[in-house]
C-alpha cells in the first residue's frame, strides 16, 4: 500500500502553510500483565490502564537453518491505555491477566512528576481498537 503525502504551499509568503499526511500507528499482539484499573484525573473522563507483554525469540549460535544454538527471549512492557467510552468499559470488565489480545492504536510520548517531585518520561500506546484473542474460548471484537 502506498502512502501518499499531501502538501500544499505557498511560496510567495513569508507565513507559508504546509499540510502533509502523517502516520502514527502500532499494533500489538501480547498477554495481559495485570487485571486492567480504571483511573481518573482531576475531573477528566475516566481511562481504563493495563500492561501487555511481546515478545521476541531468536536463536542464538550456530546459523538458522540448523537446529543448533540457543534460543533466546526479549519481554517488553507496554502500558496501554483505552480512552473511548464503550471501549474502555468493555475492556475494564472482560481483559484479565494473562489474556491474549491484539491492541491497534497510537504511541504517546508524555512526561510526569512522580511522589519524589523527580520528572520522568511515559511511553503509552492510546487503545483505539482492541480484539479479545482469549478467555472464555469466545473471540470478540470490539
Amino acid at each position: 500500500q502506498v502512502l501518499r503525502q499531501f502538501v500544499r504551499h505557498d511560496s510567495d509568503t513569508v507565513g507559508s502553510l504546509v499540510l502533509e499526511r502523517s502516520m502514527n500507528r502500532v499494533q500489538l499482539l501480547g498477554r495481559v500483565g495485570q487485571d486492567p484499573i480504571m483511573r481518573q484525573v482531576d475531573g477528566k473522563n475516566p481511562v481504563t490502564i493495563f500492561s501487555l507483554a511481546t515478545n521476541e525469540m531468536w536463536r542464538t549460535g550456530d546459523s538458522e537453518a540448523t537446529q543448533g544454538g540457543d534460543i533466546s527471549q526479549k519481554t517488553t512492557w507496554h502500558r496501554i491505555s483505552v480512552f473511548r467510552p464503550g471501549l474502555r468499559d468493555v475492556t475494564y470488565q472482560y481483559v484479565k491477566k494473562g489474556s491474549r489480545i491484539f491492541v491497534e492504536g497510537k504511541i504517546d510520548y508524555g512526561e510526569y512528576t512522580d511522589k519524589n517531585n523527580v520528572r520522568r518520561q511515559a511511553t503509552t500506546i492510546i487503545a483505539d481498537n482492541v480484539i479479545f484473542l482469549s478467555d472464555g474460548g469466545t473471540k470478540e471484537k470490539v
